[in-house]
């Protein structure tokens, strides 16, 4: 059980991109459904929102966009692999957990307007995953551990590992 509830010591940097482009899809679809009054957007916010929790909590074992993408996608292109360390991606993945939630309950709450807020923020930091291969959570990460508020022994790969 220990080894379910676990997240993976290094992560394919093409297949996290690829999640980031379908939490970017989502993301910009729910905006364009709240802008309309479009209540399937609940699908989506609750979609993603799990699949976020189900990324930090076990990494892609029973998130359904990252089997997608790990077990279709990924070995039928020719993304060549590229490991980077784990941890700051699943610190990555537990920014977007908050931030999904609060989007989910704020819209929940009839506060559409915030939601829509915390979308654009969120797409622009999956944007920047997905096209340009820049993870602002690992950066954060990464200053996490400099300052000491993260201990170093979390990710030994992180020191030596450029962001």
């Amino acid at each position: 059980m220990k080894n379910f509830f676990s997240f993976p010591e290094l992560i394919n940097e093409p297949a996290a991109r690829l999640v980031a482009s379908g939490v970017l899809l989502m993301s910009l679809a729910s905006i364009v459904l709240i802008s309309l009054e479009i209540d399937f957007v609940l699908i989506i916010l609750l979609t993603m929102a799990y699949g976020f929790l189900a990324r930090v909590s076990s990494g892609p074992k029973v998130s359904p966009l990252a089997l997608i993408v790990t077990k279709f996608i990924i070995p039928k292109s020719n993304f060549e692999e590229k490991l980077v360390p784990g941890a700051p991606k699943r610190f990555a993945q537990s920014v977007g957990l908050v931030f999904s939630t609060s989007i989910l309950i704020l819209w929940l709450v009839d506060l559409g307007t915030l939601s829509v807020v915390l979308l654009s923020i969120l797409s622009l930091f999956a944007f920047l995953e997905s096209v340009v291969g820049y993870c602002f959570g690992c950066k954060v990460f990464k200053v996490l551990i400099s300052i000491g508020i993260v201990p170093q022994e979390i990710c030994e790969q992180c020191a030596v590992y450029e962001y």
